[in-house]
């Protein structure tokens, strides 16, 4: 701190002014003078300095009510002051101490105790500035870290709050932005799978609503599970009918295999699930269809509250598999199976003809199931 220390000088006398100037400014010290105490405190802001050596006896403002002037600003709370004295001492002391002074020198100055005694405080002085540096970096750090925490904790709760009506990689995408906007509509090649249980409909007209809830909170929980499990987008839940697709909003390099995976382990669910509800007097099975095709993709609704939705062939053809299949059965399209290689073995279906399609649909039955 040595050569950009500022050390004020403030003493009417120029010779004294002189003396430890020079004698200061040879030691690299940059040196601000003030010839009265009211002159003193208009630099004190102006210089910002270091350290500051002050006469007692001076006419106007007399150095102790200079010291005091000091230390009733805050800014300068810890500011070396060394009052400079010709007077006695060791009755000044007490005067000086009550004014706020951190030391004495007595005149005529010693060269060495003047050097030694500047260099001591301007090292404490050195050690408060690091330490206010860092108590304001850490101050500082603190506000950044609440900031992150409470944007976290707002990013979280919109997070949830989008999860209600979203899947989870569709609202992350909403949550992260980018350069495409998730919910606006774009044409991609899916995977869509379709389910639904058999015998639901006839399962609601004889049991009460309470357990019709008890079952399609099972029967969701499980199909919720294995949704997330193989990280597809559900479309909807809409009583026991389910549309999950793949490959959109985030990328996937395998949406037919992973497609298959997800409803073979949905079936083996549903079949653990279907001894329960027989153990009940319900007789429920799921049927599953999927198909592979290009598709209208974005958010449709109204302002507050907008659905994510697939619209074209590919989801009519799964639903209409799905209608197709027998309890504990998947159907899916040709061109389904021929990106599935081994994952299951599967059985011709035969050319099926499906509501809306001018033509029969080849289909394959998979085994295994």
């Amino acid at each position: 701190m040595t050569a950009a220390a500022t050390i004020l000088i403030v003493d009417d006398t120029p010779l004294n002014i002189k003396l430890l100037a020079d004698l200061l400014g040879t030691r690299g010290y940059r040196i601000v003078t003030a010839p009265s105490g009211e002159e003193a405190l208009r630099k004190l802001t102006a210089e910002a300095p270091d350290l500051v050596l002050l006469d007692v006896m001076m006419p106007g403002m007399s150095g102790y009510e200079v010291c005091a002037a000091i230390r009733a600003d805050p800014a300068h709370a810890m500011l070396p002051v060394v009052l400079v004295t010709a007077l006695d001492p060791v009755k000044e002391r007490a005067k000086g101490l009550e004014a706020g002074a951190d030391d004495f020198l007595s005149k005529p100055v010693a060269h060495a105790e003047l050097l030694a005694r500047v260099k001591s405080l301007l090292r404490i002085k050195q050690l408060y500035d690091e330490v206010q540096r860092q108590r304001s970096e850490l101050a500082e750090w603190n506000w950044t870290l609440a900031q992150r925490v409470d944007e976290g904790v707002r990013e979280l709760e919109r997070m949830n709050r989008l999860r209600r009506f979203f899947s989870p990689q569709l609202a992350e995408a909403i949550v992260n932005g980018g350069a495409v906007d998730p919910l606006k509509s774009h044409r991609c090649e899916i995977t869509v799978v379709f389910l639904d249980l058999r015998g639901f409909t006839a399962f609601t007209e004889t049991a009460d609503p309470e357990e019709v809830m008890a079952v399609l909170a099972d029967y969701h929980a499980a199909m919720g599970r294995r949704i997330l499990e193989f990280e597809g987008t559900l479309e909807r839940f809409s009583g026991d009918g389910i549309m999950v697709f793949f490959n959109d909003p985030t990328p996937v390099p395998d949406p037919a295999p992973r497609a298959t995976r997800m409803a073979l382990a949905m079936q083996r669910d549903v079949a653990q699930l279907a001894e329960h509800w027989r153990r009940r007097g319900h007789a429920l099975q799921l049927g599953i269809g999927i198909a592979q095709g290009f598709a209208t993709l974005g958010g449709i609704g109204f302002p507050g509250r907008i659905d994510y939705a697939a619209i074209g062939t590919v989801t009519n053809l799964a639903a209409r598999l799905c209608g197709e299949a027998a309890g504990g059965e998947i159907l899916v399209s040709q061109r389904v199976w021929g990106l599935i290689d081994c994952i299951a073995e599967a059985e011709p279906a035969g050319d099926l003809v499906l509501k809306g399609f001018a033509r029969p649909v080849t289909a394959f039955r998979l085994r295994g199931s």
